[in-house]
């Protein structure tokens, strides 16, 4: 009764505003309560232990408010944790071992939020690899950071980086790392070289919500096109809009010299994509250019921090059972007469502003620290008014998208499904 005398009461002192309740002090009780359970739910992976956390969470907390804060919060990081070289394997649903190796500062404290790089090697043309970590053939001595966490796996000839397999199993070695890593969800990077490159061009196209910045070495975006390479994509240059690259060729590469890759780097300068292109004068299939381009590619990694809610989002499919998601934005229905489908988004306070092209039906996904659900949220689409109402948030739906994601700067407490009008 006294905490929620206390609470009522700085609800009135607050206005009511949804600010003000995540700076409400509870107290350590309800705070220790709400850590484990948030630890129970980040590292849940069966069905069941899901659903049983999940139930929990709903049980627990007082309002939406506060589980959207111990959300936020995130859960409790270990120090009693492996570090240095770690050498683990996801398995997919048919039994297919994904193995990966990951590097862990010797020093790592859980306290603080880690950068992750993931690191895509080349040359997937070859047998599944075998336990033991020998697809980084240099060794990973070169690879430790002090101030990060760096994964590395593994690729080959039934699981090219840009194959659906793989596209599965990379969000998932990351989300695996989450559930026992403190990471830091804004400085997760993709990098790649030669196949590895062109695989980070593979989610550059396709699932850029969880990653801060992409960087293809020796790569070629073209490969994707190819259908006989496992490929046979069509891409869309507008789904760059919202991450930076930073691209790296050799003028005289004898598999993707600069002038194969110009046409490409023609298209992001007129689309307006942030990029960063070097030619490396003389440069040849390799990554001798690496030591003199580390301090800046140092700091294009620190000046690029990923902003997981943009005002303005785009994105373009053509396809909604995968590949149809950027961050708060998804396309669930096109019109099917072949053309893709094209949504932009814009979001002003509580007016949101949408244009689509080729699409019947579309989720916006609503985070509470972008708008303000006391008032009406409106959505325009295509000039016509198509919504306008409170919306009210749920719990199970901050807690679906929650367990989706991993993600304590993606949590949405309402989600929009909208059609587009005639």
């Amino acid at each position: 009764m006294i905490r929620l005398a206390m609470k009522n009461l700085y609800r009135l002192l607050c206005g009511l505003t949804f600010t003000c309740f995540l700076q409400y002090p509870l107290l350590a009780a309800d705070d220790g309560e709400g850590k484990q359970l948030v630890t129970d739910f980040w590292r849940a992976t069966s069905p069941e232990a899901q659903r049983e956390s999940q139930e929990q969470l709903v049980g627990a907390a007082p309002d939406i408010e506060t589980l959207y804060r111990w959300l936020k919060d995130g859960p409790a990081f270990s120090a009693e944790i492996g570090r240095g070289q770690q050498e683990d394997a996801r398995v997919a649903e048919d039994g297919t071992p994904f193995p990966y190796v990951y590097l862990i500062p010797d020093d790592y404290d859980p306290a603080i939020s880690y950068p992750v790089e993931f690191m895509l090697h080349g040359g997937v043309s070859r047998p599944q690899w075998e336990p033991g970590g020998a697809w980084w053939r240099r060794g990973y001595d070169s690879l430790k950071q002090a101030d990060r966490i760096m994964v590395v796996p593994a690729s080959w000839n039934d699981a090219f980086w840009w194959h659906q397999n793989q596209a599965e199993s990379i969000p998932a070695i990351l989300k695996a790392l989450k559930r026992f890593y403190n990471v830091d969800d804004n400085r997760v990077t993709l990098t790649g070289v030669s196949d590895g490159g062109t695989g980070v061009y593979f989610f550059a196209f396709k699932q850029p919500t969880h990653w801060a910045a992409f960087l293809p070495y020796i790569g070629h975006p073209g490969v994707l096109r190819n259908a006989q390479g496992g490929g046979g994509y069509r891409l869309y240059f507008e789904n760059l809009l919202n991450r930076p690259l930073y691209i790296v060729n050799g003028e005289n590469d004898r598999l993707y010299p600069v002038s194969s890759v110009r046409p490409f780097i023609n298209i992001l300068e007129e689309t307006g994509v942030t990029h960063v292109f070097r030619a490396i004068e003389n440069g040849g299939h390799n990554t001798n250019w690496l030591p003199d381009e580390r301090p800046m590619i140092e700091q294009f990694k620190l000046d690029n921090p990923r902003d997981p809610l943009p005002e303005t989002v785009t994105w373009v499919a053509d396809r909604t059972d995968r590949y149809n998601r950027n961050s708060w934005i998804r396309i669930d229905e096109l019109t099917g007469d072949s053309r893709p489908g094209m949504l932009q988004v814009n979001r002003e306070g509580n007016r949101i502003t949408v244009s689509a092209e080729a699409i019947l039906a579309f989720t916006l996904l609503l985070n509470p620290e972008e708008f303000d659900f006391d008032r009406p949220i409106t959505v325009v689409v295509n000039g016509t008014p198509q919504y306008e109402a409170i919306v009210t948030q749920e719990m199970n739906t901050l807690l679906e998208w929650a367990r989706r994601d991993l993600d304590r700067f993606l949590l949405f407490t309402a989600e929009l499904n909208l059609e587009v009008p005639d």
